[in-house]
């Protein structure tokens, strides 16, 4: 009887930790702007696989980053805005640097939020993937440079055909 409790409330917890995941991810953005205010920053996630722990990664740009024994350096992101469909990219570097070992590069590309296991990073002990990118420039609307109608031209068109008058009344 104890072993069936002790195991529903295993899930219940683990139901729970499930839960309580967004606000994880609200917790990690501020970290981020607290660690460097009105810089980018790419937030990303580090795995210990031989604890199984789970550690949150806060990078600025171009600053390397202790996680473990590795040396993360995030040299370029960008999150589409909220409109869009969500994407992360970001360009990082990783070096492992044991004491053991002399210094290597273990990672140098391209990482996507969305699909982590396209570029990843190949290493023993570690994983590590991007969440996402902070920067601290606003949603800017679209600039527009004229109000005029525009005629969209296919490649294979003629410019012969002109603009259709507008019937009389259509203005208003």
């Amino acid at each position: 009887m104890r072993t069936v409790l002790g195991i529903l409330s295993a899930g219940l917890l683990a139901a729970s930790v499930a839960a309580a995941a967004p606000a994880q991810n609200t917790a990690l953005n501020a970290r981020a702007v607290a660690a460097a205010p009105g810089r980018p920053t790419l937030l990303l996630r580090g795995l210990d696989k031989i604890t199984g722990r789970a550690f949150d990664i806060v990078a600025p740009l171009n600053t390397p980053v202790k996680f473990a024994t590795l040396r993360v350096t995030a040299r370029y992101c960008y999150s589409t805005p909220p409109s869009e469909t969500p994407e992360t990219a970001a360009f990082v570097q990783i070096e492992d640097d044991r004491p053991d070992k002399p210094k290597r590069e273990v990672f140098s590309g391209w990482m996507y939020a969305s699909s982590p296991g396209l570029n990843g990073m190949q290493h023993p002990l570690y994983d590590v993937w991007v969440i996402f990118c902070r920067t601290n420039a606003p949603a800017a609307a679209p600039v527009v440079a004229s109000r005029a109608p525009v005629k969209v031209k296919s490649p294979d068109s003629t410019d012969n055909e002109g603009l259709a008058p507008l019937p009389e009344g259509a203005d208003q």
